[in-house]
Protein backbone atom coordinates (compact mmCIF):
# COMPACT_ATOMS: atom_id res chain seq x y z
CA UNK A 1 0.00 0.00 0.00
CA UNK A 2 1.19 3.56 -0.71
CA UNK A 3 1.99 5.60 2.04
CA UNK A 4 -0.66 7.95 1.10
CA UNK A 5 -3.27 5.31 1.03
CA UNK A 6 -1.77 3.58 3.94
CA UNK A 7 -1.68 7.31 5.70
CA UNK A 8 -5.78 7.90 5.22
CA UNK A 9 -6.97 4.29 5.90
CA UNK A 10 -6.15 4.45 9.46
CA UNK A 11 -6.88 8.09 9.70
CA UNK A 12 -10.47 7.41 7.71
CA UNK A 13 -11.22 4.16 10.05
CA UNK A 14 -10.55 5.90 13.11
CA UNK A 15 -13.05 8.81 12.83
CA UNK A 16 -15.24 6.19 10.80
CA UNK A 17 -15.36 4.67 14.76
CA UNK A 18 -15.72 7.94 16.50
CA UNK A 19 -18.32 8.89 13.97
CA UNK A 20 -20.36 5.66 14.75
CA UNK A 21 -20.06 6.17 18.30
CA UNK A 22 -21.25 9.97 17.97
CA UNK A 23 -24.40 9.09 16.23
CA UNK A 24 -25.22 5.96 18.83
CA UNK A 25 -24.85 8.56 21.85
CA UNK A 26 -26.12 11.93 20.14
CA UNK A 27 -28.32 10.77 16.59
CA UNK A 28 -31.38 12.07 17.98
CA UNK A 29 -30.33 15.41 18.55
CA UNK A 30 -31.26 18.39 16.54
CA UNK A 31 -28.52 20.73 14.77
CA UNK A 32 -30.51 23.06 12.68
CA UNK A 33 -33.84 24.26 12.15
CA UNK A 34 -35.54 25.02 8.40
CA UNK A 35 -37.33 27.95 7.96
CA UNK A 36 -40.09 27.94 5.49
CA UNK A 37 -37.51 31.05 3.05
CA UNK A 38 -34.61 28.15 2.98
CA UNK A 39 -37.09 25.28 1.95
CA UNK A 40 -37.77 27.39 -1.55
CA UNK A 41 -34.83 28.92 -1.23
CA UNK A 42 -32.74 26.68 -2.45
CA UNK A 43 -31.94 25.11 0.83
CA UNK A 44 -29.80 28.32 1.95
CA UNK A 45 -27.67 27.56 4.66
CA UNK A 46 -29.35 23.96 5.80
CA UNK A 47 -26.86 21.99 7.61
CA UNK A 48 -26.80 18.74 5.84
CA UNK A 49 -23.75 17.32 5.00
CA UNK A 50 -20.31 16.58 6.54
CA UNK A 51 -17.31 17.73 4.67
CA UNK A 52 -13.91 16.63 6.11
CA UNK A 53 -11.76 18.60 3.79
CA UNK A 54 -12.47 22.61 4.41
CA UNK A 55 -15.03 25.34 5.65
CA UNK A 56 -16.22 28.22 5.12
CA UNK A 57 -16.30 31.14 7.58
CA UNK A 58 -18.39 34.37 6.75
CA UNK A 59 -15.97 36.64 8.46
CA UNK A 60 -12.46 34.47 7.96
CA UNK A 61 -13.40 33.08 4.64
CA UNK A 62 -12.11 29.28 3.46
CA UNK A 63 -9.97 27.07 5.77
CA UNK A 64 -8.42 24.09 4.28
CA UNK A 65 -8.05 21.30 7.27
CA UNK A 66 -8.06 24.76 9.73
CA UNK A 67 -5.48 26.59 7.84
CA UNK A 68 -6.38 29.78 6.11
CA UNK A 69 -5.10 30.92 2.46
CA UNK A 70 -2.20 32.94 3.81
CA UNK A 71 -1.27 29.94 6.11
CA UNK A 72 -1.01 27.75 3.05
CA UNK A 73 1.03 30.57 1.23
CA UNK A 74 3.50 30.53 3.95
CA UNK A 75 3.37 26.63 5.14
CA UNK A 76 2.96 24.50 2.09
CA UNK A 77 5.85 22.97 0.67
CA UNK A 78 7.00 25.16 -2.36
CA UNK A 79 9.07 24.10 -5.81
CA UNK A 80 12.83 25.64 -5.54
CA UNK A 81 12.95 29.06 -6.09
CA UNK A 82 9.27 29.85 -6.16
CA UNK A 83 7.21 31.60 -3.80
CA UNK A 84 3.91 29.70 -4.35
CA UNK A 85 2.76 26.96 -2.69
CA UNK A 86 2.40 23.15 -4.49
CA UNK A 87 -1.27 22.06 -5.35
CA UNK A 88 -0.40 18.22 -4.70
CA UNK A 89 0.66 19.74 -0.74
CA UNK A 90 -2.87 20.98 -0.60
CA UNK A 91 -4.25 17.59 -1.68
CA UNK A 92 -2.20 15.65 0.89
CA UNK A 93 -3.34 18.08 3.71
CA UNK A 94 -7.39 17.67 2.44
CA UNK A 95 -6.87 14.06 2.42
CA UNK A 96 -5.33 13.39 6.10
CA UNK A 97 -5.25 16.51 7.66
CA UNK A 98 -1.45 16.76 7.69
CA UNK A 99 1.15 19.39 6.33
CA UNK A 100 3.17 17.46 4.24
CA UNK A 101 6.98 17.26 3.93
CA UNK A 102 8.99 18.36 0.75
CA UNK A 103 9.31 14.55 0.32
CA UNK A 104 5.86 13.39 0.73
CA UNK A 105 5.11 15.82 -1.93
CA UNK A 106 7.94 14.98 -4.31
CA UNK A 107 6.25 11.48 -4.05
CA UNK A 108 2.67 12.69 -4.82
CA UNK A 109 4.08 14.58 -7.90
CA UNK A 110 5.89 11.10 -9.01
CA UNK A 111 2.67 9.54 -8.66
CA UNK A 112 0.23 11.52 -10.85
CA UNK A 113 3.32 11.51 -13.48
CA UNK A 114 3.31 7.81 -13.35
CA UNK A 115 -0.55 7.79 -13.74
CA UNK A 116 -1.09 11.09 -16.23
CA UNK A 117 -1.52 8.85 -19.35
CA UNK A 118 -4.91 9.72 -21.30
CA UNK A 119 -6.82 6.95 -23.11
CA UNK A 120 -6.26 7.54 -27.04
CA UNK A 121 -9.77 7.23 -27.21
CA UNK A 122 -10.51 10.12 -24.55
CA UNK A 123 -8.33 12.65 -27.23
CA UNK A 124 -10.80 10.58 -30.10
CA UNK A 125 -14.08 11.72 -28.18
CA UNK A 126 -13.06 15.39 -28.17
CA UNK A 127 -11.54 15.69 -31.86
CA UNK A 128 -15.49 14.46 -32.94
CA UNK A 129 -16.08 17.76 -31.25
CA UNK A 130 -16.41 21.33 -32.82
CA UNK A 131 -13.10 23.41 -31.69
CA UNK A 132 -16.35 25.70 -31.24
CA UNK A 133 -17.58 23.43 -28.69
CA UNK A 134 -17.60 25.31 -25.36
CA UNK A 135 -14.44 24.38 -23.26
CA UNK A 136 -16.58 22.91 -20.14
CA UNK A 137 -18.42 20.67 -22.50
CA UNK A 138 -15.34 19.49 -23.59
CA UNK A 139 -13.87 19.70 -20.33
CA UNK A 140 -17.10 17.14 -18.89
CA UNK A 141 -17.29 14.78 -22.30
CA UNK A 142 -13.64 14.01 -21.63
CA UNK A 143 -13.94 13.23 -17.84
CA UNK A 144 -17.12 11.25 -18.60
CA UNK A 145 -15.51 9.41 -21.80
CA UNK A 146 -12.53 7.66 -19.06
CA UNK A 147 -15.13 6.29 -17.15
CA UNK A 148 -14.24 3.39 -18.95
CA UNK A 149 -11.15 2.80 -17.17
CA UNK A 150 -12.55 3.24 -13.96
CA UNK A 151 -11.34 0.87 -10.69
CA UNK A 152 -14.42 1.35 -8.82
CA UNK A 153 -16.86 0.53 -11.59
CA UNK A 154 -14.28 -2.42 -12.64
CA UNK A 155 -14.21 -3.57 -9.29
CA UNK A 156 -17.98 -3.50 -8.17
CA UNK A 157 -19.10 -5.40 -10.65
CA UNK A 158 -16.51 -8.03 -9.68
CA UNK A 159 -18.46 -7.62 -6.59
CA UNK A 160 -16.17 -5.70 -4.12
CA UNK A 161 -16.41 -5.85 -0.19
CA UNK A 162 -18.30 -2.62 0.54
CA UNK A 163 -15.40 -2.03 2.95
CA UNK A 164 -13.02 -1.82 0.12
CA UNK A 165 -14.92 0.96 -1.59
CA UNK A 166 -12.59 4.00 0.02
CA UNK A 167 -9.84 1.88 -2.03
CA UNK A 168 -11.03 1.71 -5.38
CA UNK A 169 -12.27 5.54 -5.13
CA UNK A 170 -8.69 6.38 -3.87
CA UNK A 171 -7.25 5.04 -7.15
CA UNK A 172 -10.04 6.50 -9.42
CA UNK A 173 -9.19 9.81 -7.65
CA UNK A 174 -5.17 9.75 -8.20
CA UNK A 175 -5.55 9.25 -11.96
CA UNK A 176 -8.57 11.46 -12.34
CA UNK A 177 -6.74 14.30 -11.08
CA UNK A 178 -3.11 13.21 -12.41
CA UNK A 179 -4.75 13.20 -16.21
CA UNK A 180 -6.77 16.67 -15.95
CA UNK A 181 -3.55 18.74 -16.82
CA UNK A 182 -3.18 17.19 -20.00
CA UNK A 183 -7.13 17.03 -21.21
CA UNK A 184 -7.86 20.46 -20.27
CA UNK A 185 -4.73 21.59 -22.16
CA UNK A 186 -4.99 19.32 -25.39
CA UNK A 187 -8.66 21.32 -24.44
CA UNK A 188 -7.23 24.75 -24.73
CA UNK A 189 -4.61 23.94 -27.37
CA UNK A 190 -7.37 22.53 -29.89
CA UNK A 191 -9.87 25.01 -29.15
CA UNK A 192 -7.70 28.08 -29.95
CA UNK A 193 -4.56 27.28 -31.12
CA UNK A 194 -5.28 25.51 -34.26
CA UNK A 195 -4.57 21.93 -32.25
CA UNK A 196 -1.24 22.66 -31.90
CA UNK A 197 -0.08 20.75 -28.83
CA UNK A 198 2.37 20.62 -26.87
CA UNK A 199 3.62 17.56 -25.07
CA UNK A 200 3.98 17.28 -21.12
CA UNK A 201 7.37 17.67 -19.57
CA UNK A 202 7.52 14.86 -16.96
CA UNK A 203 9.76 16.75 -14.92
CA UNK A 204 7.64 19.78 -13.84
CA UNK A 205 5.45 19.58 -10.79
CA UNK A 206 1.51 18.91 -12.02
CA UNK A 207 0.94 22.73 -12.49
CA UNK A 208 4.22 23.71 -13.94
CA UNK A 209 3.57 20.98 -16.45
CA UNK A 210 -0.42 21.90 -16.68
CA UNK A 211 1.61 25.73 -17.37
CA UNK A 212 3.87 24.22 -20.05
CA UNK A 213 0.82 22.73 -21.74
CA UNK A 214 -1.09 25.54 -21.91
CA UNK A 215 1.76 27.17 -24.08
CA UNK A 216 2.04 30.26 -21.96
CA UNK A 217 5.43 31.30 -21.45
CA UNK A 218 7.31 32.38 -18.43
CA UNK A 219 8.12 30.82 -14.77
CA UNK A 220 5.73 33.62 -13.19
CA UNK A 221 2.47 31.79 -15.09
CA UNK A 222 3.88 28.88 -13.31
CA UNK A 223 3.69 30.28 -9.92
CA UNK A 224 0.08 31.82 -10.63
CA UNK A 225 -1.23 28.22 -11.81
CA UNK A 226 0.50 26.56 -8.48
CA UNK A 227 -1.34 29.44 -6.57
CA UNK A 228 -4.57 29.29 -8.18
CA UNK A 229 -5.01 25.64 -8.52
CA UNK A 230 -4.21 25.57 -4.99
CA UNK A 231 -6.46 28.62 -3.58
CA UNK A 232 -9.67 27.27 -6.49
CA UNK A 233 -9.46 23.86 -4.98
CA UNK A 234 -12.79 23.60 -2.55
CA UNK A 235 -14.58 25.68 -0.54
CA UNK A 236 -16.71 23.59 1.72
CA UNK A 237 -19.69 21.04 0.46
CA UNK A 238 -22.42 23.25 -0.13
CA UNK A 239 -21.47 24.80 -3.13
CA UNK A 240 -22.75 23.36 -6.46
CA UNK A 241 -20.26 21.71 -7.83
CA UNK A 242 -18.85 20.17 -4.75
CA UNK A 243 -22.46 18.99 -3.60
CA UNK A 244 -23.50 18.03 -7.13
CA UNK A 245 -20.50 15.17 -6.89
CA UNK A 246 -21.19 14.39 -3.37
CA UNK A 247 -24.76 13.67 -4.13
CA UNK A 248 -23.53 11.71 -7.48
CA UNK A 249 -21.26 10.07 -5.53
CA UNK A 250 -23.43 8.71 -2.74
CA UNK A 251 -25.53 6.76 -5.46
CA UNK A 252 -22.04 4.89 -5.55
CA UNK A 253 -21.44 6.30 -8.94
CA UNK A 254 -17.32 6.19 -9.61
CA UNK A 255 -15.05 9.10 -9.49
CA UNK A 256 -15.20 9.90 -13.16
CA UNK A 257 -19.30 9.98 -13.40
CA UNK A 258 -19.42 12.00 -10.05
CA UNK A 259 -17.08 14.72 -10.92
CA UNK A 260 -17.84 14.76 -14.58
CA UNK A 261 -21.54 15.90 -12.76
CA UNK A 262 -20.11 18.34 -10.83
CA UNK A 263 -18.29 20.15 -13.46
CA UNK A 264 -21.84 20.52 -15.05
CA UNK A 265 -22.53 22.49 -11.73
CA UNK A 266 -19.71 24.42 -12.31
CA UNK A 267 -19.92 25.26 -15.69
CA UNK A 268 -23.52 27.40 -14.68
CA UNK A 269 -23.34 31.47 -14.62
CA UNK A 270 -23.90 31.39 -10.96
CA UNK A 271 -21.28 29.39 -9.99
CA UNK A 272 -17.72 28.68 -12.06
CA UNK A 273 -18.81 30.25 -15.29
CA UNK A 274 -19.05 33.90 -13.21
CA UNK A 275 -15.06 33.87 -13.87
CA UNK A 276 -15.83 34.72 -17.23
CA UNK A 277 -18.37 37.22 -16.51
CA UNK A 278 -15.97 39.33 -14.71
CA UNK A 279 -13.57 40.01 -17.46
CA UNK A 280 -16.35 40.17 -19.79
CA UNK A 281 -17.76 42.86 -18.09
CA UNK A 282 -14.02 44.91 -17.72
CA UNK A 283 -13.65 44.60 -21.18
CA UNK A 284 -16.97 46.01 -21.93
CA UNK A 285 -17.05 48.72 -19.59
CA UNK A 286 -13.16 49.64 -20.98
CA UNK A 287 -14.76 49.28 -24.38
CA UNK A 288 -17.59 52.00 -23.56
CA UNK A 289 -15.22 54.08 -21.49
CA UNK A 290 -13.11 54.07 -24.64
CA UNK A 291 -9.43 54.01 -22.47
CA UNK A 292 -7.89 50.72 -20.31
CA UNK A 293 -6.78 53.50 -18.00
CA UNK A 294 -10.10 54.66 -16.22
CA UNK A 295 -10.16 56.66 -13.65
CA UNK A 296 -12.33 55.95 -9.83
CA UNK A 297 -14.82 58.41 -11.24
CA UNK A 298 -15.17 57.13 -14.67
CA UNK A 299 -15.34 53.59 -13.13
CA UNK A 300 -17.80 54.67 -10.40
CA UNK A 301 -20.18 55.95 -13.27
CA UNK A 302 -20.39 52.83 -15.19
CA UNK A 303 -21.17 50.58 -12.31
CA UNK A 304 -23.99 53.01 -11.19
CA UNK A 305 -25.15 52.87 -14.99
CA UNK A 306 -24.80 48.93 -15.18
CA UNK A 307 -26.99 48.68 -11.53
CA UNK A 308 -29.30 50.86 -13.09
CA UNK A 309 -29.90 48.79 -16.15
CA UNK A 310 -30.80 46.21 -13.16
CA UNK A 311 -27.91 44.15 -13.62
CA UNK A 312 -25.08 42.92 -11.29
CA UNK A 313 -21.71 43.91 -10.86
CA UNK A 314 -20.08 40.49 -11.74
CA UNK A 315 -17.45 39.48 -9.00
CA UNK A 316 -18.87 40.76 -6.32
CA UNK A 317 -21.10 39.57 -3.69
CA UNK A 318 -20.96 36.03 -1.92
CA UNK A 319 -23.62 33.67 -0.86
CA UNK A 320 -21.92 33.11 2.83
CA UNK A 321 -18.90 35.45 2.78
CA UNK A 322 -19.32 38.89 4.70
CA UNK A 323 -15.89 39.94 4.13
CA UNK A 324 -13.57 40.24 1.28
CA UNK A 325 -12.57 37.22 0.01
CA UNK A 326 -9.39 35.69 1.07
CA UNK A 327 -8.89 34.37 -2.45
CA UNK A 328 -9.40 37.28 -4.00
CA UNK A 329 -6.67 39.38 -1.21
CA UNK A 330 -4.16 36.18 -2.18
CA UNK A 331 -4.48 36.60 -5.63
CA UNK A 332 -4.34 40.98 -5.81
CA UNK A 333 -1.08 39.71 -3.02
CA UNK A 334 0.23 38.05 -6.07
CA UNK A 335 -0.41 41.01 -8.59
CA UNK A 336 1.75 43.37 -6.10
CA UNK A 337 4.56 40.70 -5.84
CA UNK A 338 4.75 39.84 -9.48
CA UNK A 339 3.26 42.44 -11.61
CA UNK A 340 2.48 45.76 -9.77
CA UNK A 341 0.95 48.62 -11.05
CA UNK A 342 2.13 48.21 -14.50
CA UNK A 343 -0.94 46.47 -16.09
CA UNK A 344 -3.86 48.41 -16.72
CA UNK A 345 -6.33 45.35 -16.23
CA UNK A 346 -4.72 44.67 -12.62
CA UNK A 347 -4.99 48.75 -12.08
CA UNK A 348 -8.77 48.58 -13.21
CA UNK A 349 -9.06 45.73 -10.83
CA UNK A 350 -7.84 47.38 -8.02
CA UNK A 351 -9.81 50.74 -8.23
CA UNK A 352 -13.23 48.54 -8.61
CA UNK A 353 -12.02 47.22 -5.15
CA UNK A 354 -11.92 50.70 -3.87
CA UNK A 355 -15.19 52.15 -5.84
CA UNK A 356 -18.01 49.10 -5.73
CA UNK A 357 -17.84 48.20 -2.14
CA UNK A 358 -19.00 52.00 -1.13
CA UNK A 359 -21.54 52.07 -3.84
CA UNK A 360 -22.96 48.94 -3.22
CA UNK A 361 -22.71 49.60 0.69
CA UNK A 362 -25.13 52.36 0.35
CA UNK A 363 -28.16 50.56 -1.85
CA UNK A 364 -28.85 49.29 1.46
CA UNK A 365 -29.75 45.96 0.77
CA UNK A 366 -26.78 44.20 -0.36
CA UNK A 367 -25.27 41.40 2.40
CA UNK A 368 -21.77 41.37 1.01
CA UNK A 369 -20.52 44.06 -1.08
CA UNK A 370 -17.30 42.55 -1.36
CA UNK A 371 -15.09 40.95 -4.34
CA UNK A 372 -15.16 37.14 -4.42
CA UNK A 373 -12.27 35.08 -5.94
CA UNK A 374 -13.91 35.43 -9.47
CA UNK A 375 -12.90 39.75 -9.13
CA UNK A 376 -9.14 39.49 -9.52
CA UNK A 377 -8.29 36.06 -11.68
CA UNK A 378 -9.32 37.16 -14.82
CA UNK A 379 -7.27 40.14 -15.29
CA UNK A 380 -4.31 37.74 -14.25
CA UNK A 381 -4.64 35.51 -16.76
CA UNK A 382 -5.24 38.32 -19.31
CA UNK A 383 -1.75 40.10 -18.49
CA UNK A 384 0.05 36.55 -18.63
CA UNK A 385 -1.40 36.22 -22.20
CA UNK A 386 -4.70 33.86 -21.83
CA UNK A 387 -7.26 36.41 -23.06
CA UNK A 388 -9.70 33.43 -24.06
CA UNK A 389 -12.15 34.08 -21.34
CA UNK A 390 -14.53 30.71 -22.13
CA UNK A 391 -12.04 28.26 -21.33
CA UNK A 392 -11.28 30.18 -17.49
CA UNK A 393 -14.05 27.74 -15.86
CA UNK A 394 -12.17 24.60 -17.13
CA UNK A 395 -9.03 25.69 -14.81
CA UNK A 396 -11.10 26.45 -12.08
CA UNK A 397 -12.41 22.70 -12.61
CA UNK A 398 -9.08 21.18 -12.68
CA UNK A 399 -8.48 22.91 -9.47
CA UNK A 400 -11.92 21.56 -7.97
CA UNK A 401 -11.01 18.31 -8.20
CA UNK A 402 -8.73 17.97 -5.42
CA UNK A 403 -10.98 19.03 -3.13
CA UNK A 404 -14.32 17.23 -4.26
CA UNK A 405 -12.71 14.03 -4.94
CA UNK A 406 -10.69 13.85 -1.98
CA UNK A 407 -13.94 14.48 -0.08
CA UNK A 408 -14.97 11.72 -2.27
CA UNK A 409 -12.76 9.25 -0.64
CA UNK A 410 -14.16 10.29 2.78
CA UNK A 411 -17.51 10.08 1.95
CA UNK A 412 -16.46 6.55 0.69
CA UNK A 413 -14.75 5.42 3.79
CA UNK A 414 -17.04 6.64 5.86
CA UNK A 415 -19.43 4.78 4.29
CA UNK A 416 -21.83 7.62 4.04
CA UNK A 417 -25.44 6.58 2.64
CA UNK A 418 -27.56 7.49 -0.37
CA UNK A 419 -28.30 11.12 -0.13
CA UNK A 420 -31.92 11.38 0.13
CA UNK A 421 -33.64 14.85 0.79
CA UNK A 422 -37.45 14.81 1.45
CA UNK A 423 -39.35 17.38 -0.75
CA UNK A 424 -42.79 19.15 -0.50
CA UNK A 425 -45.52 20.72 -2.79
CA UNK A 426 -46.79 24.27 -2.44
CA UNK A 427 -50.34 22.25 -1.31
CA UNK A 428 -48.76 20.67 1.21
CA UNK A 429 -47.13 24.04 2.15
CA UNK A 430 -50.43 25.67 2.36
CA UNK A 431 -51.71 23.04 4.43
CA UNK A 432 -49.06 22.87 7.03
CA UNK A 433 -48.98 26.78 7.31
CA UNK A 434 -53.02 26.66 8.06
CA UNK A 435 -52.73 23.91 10.27
CA UNK A 436 -49.85 25.37 12.51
Amino acid sequence: MDPLKEKFFEKSQKLKEEVKALLKENGSKKVDEVALSQVFGGMRGVKSMIWETSALDPVEGIRFRGYSIPELREKLPKRTGDKEPLPEGLFWLMLVGEIPTEDQVKWLTDQWINRCNVPEETFKVLDSLSPETHPMTQFTVAISSMQTQSVFARRYAEGMNKTEYWDATYEDTMNLIARLPRIAAYIYRRSYHSGEHIQPDLSLDWAGNFSHMLGVQGEDFKSLMRLYLTIHADHEGGNASAHTTHLVGSTLSDAYHSFAAGMAALAGPLHGLANQEVIKWIFRMVDAIGTSTPTKEQIADYVNSTLARGRVVPGYGHAVLRQPDPRFMAQKKFAEDYIGDQDDYVNIVWKLFDVVPEILEGLGKVKNPWPNVDAHSGALLVHYGLREYSYYTVLFGVSRALGVLSALCWSRALGFPLERPKSVTTDWVKEYLKNN
